[in-house]
């Protein structure tokens, strides 16, 4: 098992796959986005989540993004790789796979499709954490995978060596309060927030960062905001938090879960950074829509190079 010297921490963007079509990874607006991120100062990268659409790819297109991923970013920021899927198999697999990359940790969610209760969570996570070559950051996404990682399963599961940390994208902040706690038990774990806009409140709490999704499209904004709050700078820190707080209207446009993916690929559209294809089934934003995101990313005076 490796081991890694410090926690994960501070803003670490959920990447976009970058699509030119089906089954086609866009491999020169990936490697901008890559660069615009890291470039932005951001202290991680996750690929393989629920903004890089990883359950509608397939088996073949995650393990290129894997290696290309891992071999443009090297050793400048940690890598992190979901490995979430509906078979045990499939995961060890991807995880194996990721580690040969050069990754530095794996992702896994609760398996969705069959709901599992929490005595057989508990069972499915004791199994398989073993068998990653990584270390392990759990990821709560109930809204998407109907079941969450229950506080009491957590405690159960943190005499798990190889578990690091959780990333919590419940919304639930008495959730995220009752999980950043168990770092009394676990000082190594690392809690991280998915809602970004939450991310002052989440630190306050005790966590530790967050996987943004805006920060595919403002790495900077979201390191600000993160380093105003570790320095206690609490003017700065409302100027960002208002700013983050004004780029969420882009999430308002469009309907059900796909609309923050479809969100944030348009603004990386627009940005020429680059292309916002969707993995079927669903499709990018059409013109209406398209235009309501450039007005606000022009209402925050973000270039816009695309029509």
């Amino acid at each position: 098992m490796n081991s890694l010297s410090k926690p994960f921490h501070g803003i670490i963007p959920p990447l976009v796959t970058p699509l030119t079509g089906r089954d086609q990874l866009d491999h020169d607006g990936l490697q901008r986005l890559i660069e615009h991120t890291i470039t932005g100062g951001v202290h991680g990268l996750f690929i393989l989540g629920s903004t890089g659409e990883a359950p509608s790819l397939s088996y073949r297109l995650r393990r290129e993004l894997v290696d290309a991923v891992c071999r443009q970013v090297g050793d400048r920021t940690p890598v992190l790789v979901g490995i979430t899927d509906t078979a045990f198999v499939e995961s060890v697999s991807l995880a194996q796979h990721a580690a040969d990359a050069g990754a530095a940790a794996v992702v896994l969610t609760t398996p969705y499709y069959f709901p599992a209760g929490q005595t057989e969570l508990i069972s499915y996570v004791r199994n398989i954490t073993p068998k990653l070559p990584l270390p392990l950051m759990l990821y709560n996404m109930p809204q998407l995978t109907k079941v969450w990682f229950e506080i009491e399963s957590l405690k159960q599961l943190a005499d798990l060596d190889g578990i690091v940390g959780l990333k919590d994208s419940s919304g639930d902040m008495t959730y995220f309060e009752e999980a950043a706690k168990l770092k009394t038990i676990r000082p190594d774990w690392s809690v991280m927030i998915g809602p970004e806009a939450k991310l002052p409140e989440a630190m306050r709490l005790g966590g530790d960062g967050a996987v943004a999704g805006g920060a595919n499209v403002l790495p900077r904004l979201f390191v600000d905001c993160y380093e105003a709050k570790l320095a206690n700078n609490n003017v700065e820190l409302a100027e960002l938090h208002d700013r983050i707080n004004e780029f969420q209207r882009i999430y308002e446009i469009g309907k059900y879960a796909s609309k923050y993916i479809k969100a944030t690929k348009c603004c990386l559209s627009l940005m020429g950074i680059c292309n916002d294809f969707m993995a079927e089934p669903f499709h990018s934003f059409h013109v209406p829509q398209r235009q309501q995101v450039a007005d606000i990313l022009n209402q925050l005076d973000i270039p816009v190079t695309q029509s």
